[in-house]
């Protein structure tokens, strides 16, 4: 058994369609039937988490079972509201004359690459500073690998760009009192609101390395893509210093399947297990077999999340 619930927030990732949501709706199940208080984020555009529970999650906080509350991150919705937060801002320190260009400028910003995943991760992080004293444990369903490896690079990508406008900003406001010769004891709005982003950035990048407090999960099953897509996920983990704190291997074939088809699938499985122990040897991890079902409704979540929680050994089958 890996030691999830000690966590305050979970990241579960993992290439799209090994899991990873099921795993997370389970895990979150898991802990609110002993008794924890969990938040359960959805930033995975595909948003099988309403369909897993069986009802619809919204855009705000709204508990969806007893002891967890269910929030959905739409990352279109997110960047048009981002959009529009940064125009209500301009609006308050540019004068009219040039309020029409900023925001011609900002609408032509809001169409370049990197702009939603901006948005989601300022939503994102918004959840963990705001909502980290309010839940025993945060558990993000996120999007398919190489998308999240973007997202959690965004503290450290905004923090740099924040700085340089910082240092710009404070230029400008320089050579403006040089030239009217005399000091304004107000506080400058535009520095004020880089450094209010700066902090929270700087807050949000403290949690995620912390790593008794934050630990990210990452999800596969037995074949040779997503062993290679976990690993390159792992890699870039580690050398941000972020804490693995488990690995689910999913979907394991079951030992009494006959025929030749079946059984030359799971010869070739059985390889891959081998694979993956030797590969991730340095993370804990839980094996899972195949289910004869789909998992969605609360009892066949009950049934993974008893699975997630109960005895394992770290070793595969067979």
């Amino acid at each position: 058994m890996l030691d999830l619930l000690k966590k305050r927030i979970l990241f579960f990732g993992g290439k799209g369609g090994v899991g990873k949501t099921t795993c997370a709706s389970a895990l979150a199940l898991a802990a609110a039937r002993k008794g924890k208080r969990v938040l359960l984020v959805s930033t995975d555009p595909a948003h099988s988490t309403s369909d897993i529970f069986e009802r619809l999650f919204s855009r705000e906080e709204e508990e969806i079972y007893p002891g967890i509350v269910g929030v959905e991150v739409d990352g279109d919705f997110e960047a048009r509201r981002y959009i529009e937060t940064v125009k209500n801002q301009i609006a308050k320190l540019f004068s009219s004359s040039v309020l029409k260009e900023a925001e011609r400028q900002i609408e032509l910003v809001s169409t370049m690459p990197g702009v939603e995943e901006v948005a989601l991760f300022d939503r994102m992080g918004d959840l963990i500073v705001t909502c980290v004293d309010s839940y025993d444990l945060i558990i993000f369903d996120t999007a398919p690998t190489g998308h999240t490896m973007r997202l959690l690079r965004m503290p450290e990508l905004m923090s740099s760009w924040i700085a340089a406008l910082s240092k710009r900003r404070k230029n400008l406001i320089t050579l403006n009192r040089n030239i009217e010769r005399e000091e304004s004891g107000e506080a400058d709005p535009i520095l004020t609101t880089l450094e209010r982003r700066k902090e929270k950035l700087e807050l949000v990048h403290a949690r995620l390395m912390q790593h008794n407090f934050t630990g990210f999960v990452l999800v596969l099953v037995p074949e040779r893509l997503p062993i290679e897509e976990t690993l390159r996920a792992a890699g870039s983990l580690r050398d941000s210093n972020m804490n693995i704190c488990g690995i689910i291997v999913n979907r394991i074939l079951p030992e009494n399947l006959n025929g030749a088809f079946y059984q030359a699938r799971r010869k070739q499985e059985q390889t891959y297990c081998e694979e993956i122990r030797r590969r991730f040897a340095e993370y804990p991890s839980i094996w899972i077999r195949q289910f004869e079902t789909d998992i969605y409704g609360i009892k066949n979540l009950e049934r993974l999340s008893e699975v997630l929680t109960g005895p394992n050994d770290g070793a595969p089958f067979g």
